[in-house]
Parts: structure tokens; sequence; C-alpha cells
């Protein structure tokens, strides 16, 4: 390891001696408010207690470049880019006072150029994208957070991420020293804020090359202090490439994160599914599982390494995740391994809404199926899933399972004979999905017999409604192969008893059903059908004799058949489909009841694992 310096700066010598360079493969600014507001108030504590002491805000480790006093920052940026900020805030506050000209020596310096012309320097050089524009249009500009956003809009830059933590960092530095430091004639209070950062706030700086501090960097983050792993894997992968390379990593690394931050995904929930979905995983606890806080400890144990190979082929590495984050992200918008919209893969985005995600494992480690292997197995997964979440099965358990199928799903992925995969794509949802359904199969009639609208998040109520519905209306039009469930999904759910009845109604259901609930059957699922939103505003709050007119009209035999059937000829699809469904003369308990059974039966049908013909 070459030699290693360190100094101990103030925050005015440090800005004035030295260019502070965020490296484009560094980091980004991901400091929010907690991470702002705890510096500020520690620094306002310390000048509250009359204290004259140095506080010590920790170490800066930095690499020299090629120009002169311009150091790359490998660690400490999130800190020195607060400070910087902190300094423009403070720029702005003393317009016209004797303390701007010296804190806009510490900003940016002048400088005369190989043409003869002046130039300028920032103090802090942000190179990771756009940022620089940033931070040069906050100098700039000068001013109050709104004067500041307003000049940064003239830019047409897209802010998010990191740009809009540059942006909001501003605005609450310079909201917290206005309220806390406000205006008086001669800005005392401020003055001796300004006395106490730039004399008293110090730091260690501890310089050595490159090289050596990224090592640095990775022995006294080992274990994830202050970074989350997602952070410590990118300093991982730069240590084991040429610094004439980083550029190019930094490149193939956004192509990681920007469609991540983009989508607000969490990136270590990614990096947990992706190795869960790409390789064996094996720990102590003999689940399979990898939690975020050992994903940095799993890259770097031995085997690991030698599995991923990031140590000598760190670009191939990358590239894989790339791939991944490709593909996760076409089935996060609904899209089938063929990158086109399908039908499968949105039902399950429908069913599982955006916190149930453990799947994914799954379909990553088989994203390189044949796409009706793929397909098939999506609609497999959908009926799988949907027993796991009637029954409300605790997810771990799920995850404890999708990291051990995903090894069974990449051989079957790797495998070249056509034949032999589909017969192992029938075996796989055999043992898998069909087993384990049938265990469940007692819960899951149970979890039915009791669901109400109560029993899970609307949006699941109106998934299974609006499935029923499609399959009936199939059936109802002799369709094999269903369209997309959206056309269902923004009906209208009814309550066929009136969710909020007039007394006449409440008063006829109780002399009809006096032991029985009114609040408990209007919400069941054999109360519930759905229906167009013009025809449910009419149907209001009328008894189940004046809605069955209503129910006629309506576009789907789900709910039309409520107030009757249809029968056409000998044995066609709509005989057939008949031969699940009923009509009702009168509406009460026991019709919901009744329906409630028939409902049931109907799932059974609809929700089917079934191996590939």
């Amino acid at each position: 390891m070459s030699k290693i310096e360190n100094h101990k700066y103030t925050i005015e010598d440090a800005f004035k001696n030295c260019f502070y360079v965020v490296p484009d493969y560094q980091r980004e600014y991901v400091w929010k408010e907690k991470e702002i507001c705890k510096l500020l108030e520690d620094i306002n504590d310390e000048i509250g207690g009359e204290s004259t002491s140095e506080y010590f805000i920790g170490t800066i480790l930095v690499s020299p470049t090629k120009i002169k006093d311009h150091i790359d920052i490998i660690d400490g940026q999130q800190r020195l880019t607060t400070l910087f900020l902190m300094l423009c805030v403070l720029r702005t506050l003393f317009k016209g006072e004797p303390q701007e000209n010296i804190l806009t020596t510490l900003i940016k310096t002048s400088y005369t150029n190989s043409d003869g012309e002046i130039d300028e320097s920032l103090k802090l050089d942000t190179k990771y994208d756009n940022a620089e524009e940033i931070v040069k249009k906050i100098v700039e500009a000068n001013s109050n957070p709104v004067d500041v956003r307003n000049a940064i809009k003239t830019l047409g830059i897209k802010q998010f991420g990191s740009l809009e933590n540059l942006i909001n960092a501003y605005d609450i530095i310079y909201n917290f020293l206005k309220s806390n430091y406000h205006d008086v004639a001669d800005k005392t209070a401020l003055k001796k804020y300004w006395g106490y950062l730039s004399n008293n706030v110090v730091f260690i700086q501890i310089q050595t090359d490159v090289s050596s501090a990224l090592k640095i960097f990775e022995t006294i983050n080992e274990r994830g202090i202050g970074l989350n792993p997602m952070d410590l894997l990118k300093n991982l992968l730069f240590y084991h490439v040429k610094p004439d390379d980083f550029t190019k990593l930094k490149n193939e690394w956004k192509k990681i994160t920007s469609p991540l931050e983009e989508k607000n995904e969490k990136p270590l929930r990614f990096l947990r599914y992706f190795l869960m979905a790409n390789y064996k995983v094996d720990n102590a606890r003999k689940d399979g599982i990898i939690r975020e806080d050992e994903i940095y400890e799993w890259f770097t144990e031995k085997n690991n390494a030698l599995l991923c190979n990031y140590k000598n082929k760190p670009f191939e590495f990358v590239r894989k995740i790339i791939k991944n984050v490709e593909s996760f992200m076409s089935l996060l918008d609904g899209r089938g391994n063929d990158n086109n919209d399908n039908i499968y893969m949105n039902n399950i985005k429908l069913l599982c809404g955006g916190a149930f995600s453990q799947h994914y494992v799954l379909l990553l480690a088989g994203y390189n199926l044949p796409k009706d292997l793929f397909d098939h197995l999506l609609k497999q997964l959908e009926t799988f899933l949907f027993y796991y979440i009637i029954t409300r099965t605790p997810t771990k358990e799920l995850e404890r399972s999708f990291s051990a199928w995903a090894d069974e799903l990449r051989n079957i992925g790797e495998c070249t004979d056509c034949n032999k995969q589909k017969d192992a794509i029938n075996i796989f949802i055999e043992d898998k999905f069909k087993r384990n359904t049938a265990n469940k199969q007692p819960e899951f009639e149970d979890a039915l017999r009791r669901y109400t609208f109560k029993s899970l998040q609307q949006y699941r109520t109106r998934y299974i409604l609006g499935k029923l519905t499609q399959y009936v209306d199939m059936a109802y039009k002799g369709m094999l192969f269903p369209d997309s469930l959206s056309n269902y999904i923004w009906l209208e759910i009814e309550h066929i008893l009136p969710n909020t009845p007039n007394a006449e109604l409440i008063n006829d259901f109780k002399a009809s059903s006096p032991d029985k609930d009114y609040e408990l059957y209007k919400i069941k699922l054999g109360n519930l059908t759905l229906l167009e939103k013009p025809i449910n505003i009419v149907a209001g709050r009328s008894f189940y004799t004046d809605k069955c007119e209503l129910y006629k009209k309506s576009g789907h035999y789900l709910t039309r058949s409520l107030a009757e059937l249809n029968v056409v000829g000998q044995n066609t699809s709509i005989n057939r489909i008949n031969a699940y469904l009923m009509s009702f003369n009168v509406w009460d308990f026991n019709s919901i009841d009744t329906r409630q059974d028939m409902l049931i039966k109907l799932i059974a049908e609809v929700w089917k694992i079934e191996p590939m013909n």
C-alpha cells in the first residue's frame, strides 16, 4: 500500500486549500432531511453550549489527482457536499456583508486559462451525471430556495434521486439557518454560527493513492457502516478495475441504478432477488435467504466471490446484473420475457400489489425459458400465489421456497432439449405448485367461506371478482383465451344487499332474518358483484327486486345471471357455464350464503394448476 498522509482541517482551511472532486464513479448525494438536520443540529448544540472546543465530524478519505490541489473524495462526500451547500447558503445570507467575500473564495476561485481568459472553478466538483450543472446553478443563483429552484428549472434537467436531494438540501439548510439565526441588523447570531463552523468544526483528511484509498474505504465500511451494500459492492468492483476503466464502469453501473431510481424501486431488494435468482445460497440458517444486511458479506465470502467471478471479470459480472435489471423492469411493467405486454404478468401485479414481490426471485431465475414455457409458468404461478395470499401464508415461508426453487428453474432454463425442458417444467409445476396448493386446499376453502369485503385489500377483492366475471364472460362468448383483466378492474363493486341501506330495507332484512347480522352479510363475497358505474349509480340502495331489471342491462353475464339465466340450444358454451351459476328471485341471507358457495365452486374452475400440453 502506498504512503498514507493525514491532516487535520478546519472547514475554512479545507475549502481554502483544496479542490474537492466527487468522481463520477462514486456514490451520488443521498443525504436527506434526517441526516442534514442531524449535522446542523449537532453544530447548533455546540454553539448553544458556549463551547470553544473543536467539534470533530470524522475522517475524509481522498486521493490526489493529476491537477495540483485537486483531490478525489473516496469517502466522506456526503458530509463535504452538505458543508459546501452550507457555505453557499451562508454566502446568500451574508449578502452585502464582508463575510460574503470570504465565503465566495471558499466556494469558487478565479484563474487564467490557457487562452488568457478568466475562468472559475468550484471548490466542489461533482462529476456524476448532471450534478455539476445543478451545483453551478446553485452557486450562480446565490439566492433563496425559490429563486434557486426556478433557476435550475431553466436547465431542463430531469430532477430525481441525487439531483433532487441536492436541491432539497439547499432548501433545508437555508430554512434551518433562517429560522435559527434570523436576521438582525448586525447579524450577530449568524456571525457567531459562521465563526464556529469556520474555526471549530474539524475533520481528519486521509490521503493516499486511489487503489489504496478504495481498499481503506472497503475496510472501514466492511460491515456496511454508513453505506448500504449497493454502495459497497460498487466500490468493490472499482477496486478490481484499472483507474483508466473507472468511467466505463461508472457508465455501466448507471444502467443498474438509474432504472431502479426512476421506478422508485429499492436497489437492495432487487440485489437480494438477483442473488437468490442467480446463485445457490448456502448459509448458516440453511434457509437460502439473503437479508439486506448480509449482501456485502455474501459477496466478499471467498466461495461466493469465485462464484460471481467479479474480481477477474468485473465488467462481465456488471453486465449480468444489468441484464437482470432489464428483466426486472420488464416484469414490473407487466411484460413477459419477450418484452411484450403479458396478460398473466399483469394479473400477478393486480393480485400482489406493490408490497408482495418475492415471486420475482422465481421469475428472474426462469427468465431464459422459451416464451411458451415462461407464459405457462406465469399462469400457474398466478394460481399458486392466489392460494397463498387467500390463506395469508407468511412471506418468509414463500421466500425460503422460492430461493430453493430458483436453483431448479435455472437448470431447466439452461436445458437445450425442448422436449426435456417442457417435461421438466411440468414436473416442476406438479411438484412445487400443485402439491403445495393441494396441501392448502382445506385452509383455502375455509378462508373463501369466510371471505368478506374486509378480508383482504380492496384491490384484491376487485381482482377476484374481475377474474370470475372475465371467466364467465369468456365461457358465455365461447372465447378460449383471455383479454386484459384491466377491462374488469375498473368496474364498480356492487353490494347487492346495499352497503348503506335505508331504514325500510333494514327492517325488511330483520323481519325475514331476525338472527342474522346485516353488517356481516352485506360484505360477504356472495353479496358482491361487478357492475358498470352508470348502472350502479341508478341501482343505489334499492331492493333486490328493483335492482334485477338493472342487472339484466349489464354487459357481464355473471351479474346478469343474478336476475335470470340464458338458455341457448343444446350443450352450448352458455349452457355449460350455467352449470356453475344461479339466479335468485329473492335476496336474503340464504341467497348470499348459497351464492358464496357457488362462487367458491367457480373459483376452483378459474384458478387451477395444470400441466402444459
